[in-house]
């Protein structure tokens, strides 16, 4: 990762043939998309929003430009509920060399520091003990984490460092799947937040190399898998009629709640914002449930505020409600 100088000079007038404008259209759905490397997150979201030509896009979690995998692209309505993805464990699959350290963390970064590697294989399944389970994770300077209103990011480019507070996140599995004397496999679930940069980093200077990253891949987002993602090349030649059957719809985002069927009469209520009742399917799984209409229609989040009776929390436009949606008796994956 580096940087330049902006050019202050003035910026020349470019003519020529315009790009055509863009005529949206009101598209709701989930692309599942396999980011490649050396694009950002935001300029794949662009990308996809550009080919579907749709009025709104975002995504699920940021990976970084040089890290490949899967990046769930919400389109329309399933922009509303984004949020439960970017709270779901993450599943990557890291190769990285012992005894060089970068600024970054990873291949795009300054070399800072270059060690002979005199560490044991047992000492390697020491110290990732060590960093599996519950742990406090120090933020990297080159990330988007803010600091008086700026990105990490510009400290780090102007060569500064500021006082980082550590966070916690948690490493549910940090597994060794091939090894050399100087690179290492790895595959690690972990919890939203979590810097995989800094985990390879904190593991080389605890077996006093150094290390860092040369690819990166998420292979999971809760239970989505990189199996279900197509890639930017792949939706190019399609027409509308194939790129809209590449949706997944809106609830795949919230499909770990349980489900609350109503009837015509509830469902009115609901659209007109009223609090309805009835019986989720597992009421044991907390306040939060995604209702349907009897003839299958995702009608959005509810919550609890008493036994029985819910209210409306996100609903999702009319319009946009498909028959399409997930059915609640089964997992689409």
């Amino acid at each position: 990762m580096s940087s330049s100088d902006p050019d202050v000079r003035a910026p020349r007038r470019v003519t020529g043939p315009r790009a055509p404008r863009i005529i949206r259209r009101p598209i709701d759905g989930v692309l599942l998309l396999d980011k490649p490397a050396g694009i950002s997150s935001n300029g794949a979201c662009q990308r996809v929003k550009n080919r579907y030509r749709a009025e709104s896009a975002g995504h699920t979690g940021t990976l970084d430009p040089f890290a490949t995998g899967l990046l769930a692209i919400v389109l329309g309505e399933a922009t509303k509920f984004a949020s439960s993805l970017l709270d779901a464990d993450k599943t990557y699959e890291a190769h990285a060399q012992f005894g060089v350290r970068t600024d970054t963390g990873d291949r795009d970064g300054h070399r800072v520091a270059e060690r002979p590697i005199v560490h044991r294989v047992d000492e390697v399944a020491a110290a990732i003990a060590k960093l599996t389970g519950p742990i406090q994770q120090i933020p990297p300077m080159y990330s988007a984490l803010k600091r008086d209103g700026r990105p990490l990011y510009e400290y780090a480019r102007a060569g500064q460092t500021v006082e980082r507070a550590a966070r916690p996140v948690t490493v549910h599995s940090f597994q060794v799947l091939e090894q050399t004397a100087s690179e290492f496999w790895l595959r690690i679930r972990c919890s939203k937040g979590t810097y995989i940069r800094t985990l390879v980093d904190d593991l080389g200077e605890m077996l006093g190399c150094g290390a860092h990253l040369l690819a990166l891949r998420r292979t999971a987002i809760g239970t989505l898998g990189i199996a279900q993602a197509v890639t930017l090349d792949a939706i190019e030649p399609l027409d509308e009629g194939e790129l809209d059957a590449l949706l997944c719809p809106p609830d795949l985002l919230v499909k770990a709640l349980p489900v609350l069927q109503l009837d015509e009469s509830a469902t009115k209520k609901l659209l007109l914002g009223q609090t309805v009742s009835g019986q989720p399917t597992a009421p044991d799984q907390g306040p939060m449930a995604r209702a349907y209409a009897a003839d299958g229609r995702f009608l959005g989040l509810v919550r609890e505020i008493e036994a029985g009776r819910f209210k409306p929390k996100r609903l999702i436009r009319t319009a946009a409600a498909s028959r399409r949606c997930l059915d609640p008796e089964r997992s689409l994956f």
